[in-house]
């Protein structure tokens, strides 16, 4: 499989021009891991001081999973816009599930996605989004973070 290496200069570009097209949101909830990076870096640039997390397992390293599991820790009621973040709608499965399940939790909220990567055969198509994933990415915080192991 084709692998790209998602560097943190591409990243923060990138970053640049999505905050082009975002408005102000009450909230911003960033899906664990994945979205955490860029809901942070939004979050900063925007002012927006509510980041919330909701965590969703739908690989395992580039496996895919049978179904997604939905672990949810946000609390919405106050919110009337609420942005929600990935890195990338790869099958969209994740984005769909998501959006689906605080839509009807909460359905006076008006959701809105953003991600860096949109492959066009995902099942959802984000509201914001930079670049086309054409094969695997994969992005500094997964790879320049990790602990070499050390033998002895």
């Amino acid at each position: 499989m084709k692998k790209l290496y998602y560097s943190y200069e591409n990243f923060k570009k990138d970053t640049h021009l999505l905050l082009k097209n975002l408005q102000h949101f009450d909230t911003i909830v960033g899906i664990s891991r994945g979205g955490l990076t860029l809901s942070q870096a939004i979050a900063e640039s925007l002012e927006i001081r509510d980041v919330q997390t909701i965590q969703t397992r739908l690989y395992d390293c580039d496996k895919k999973r049978e179904c997604i599991t939905i672990i949810d820790n946000t609390s919405l009621k106050e919110d009337s816009t609420v942005l929600i973040v990935d890195d990338i709608a790869d099958s969209g499965e994740t984005l769909k599930e998501v959006v689906e399940y605080f839509t009807c939790k909460y359905p006076t909220i008006k959701f809105k996605t953003a991600t860096l990567f949109y492959k066009k055969t995902s099942v959802y198509k984000p509201t914001y989004w930079i670049n086309e994933a054409t094969c695997w990415i994969e992005f500094f915080w997964e790879v320049d973070f990790k602990l070499q192991k050390h033998t002895q």
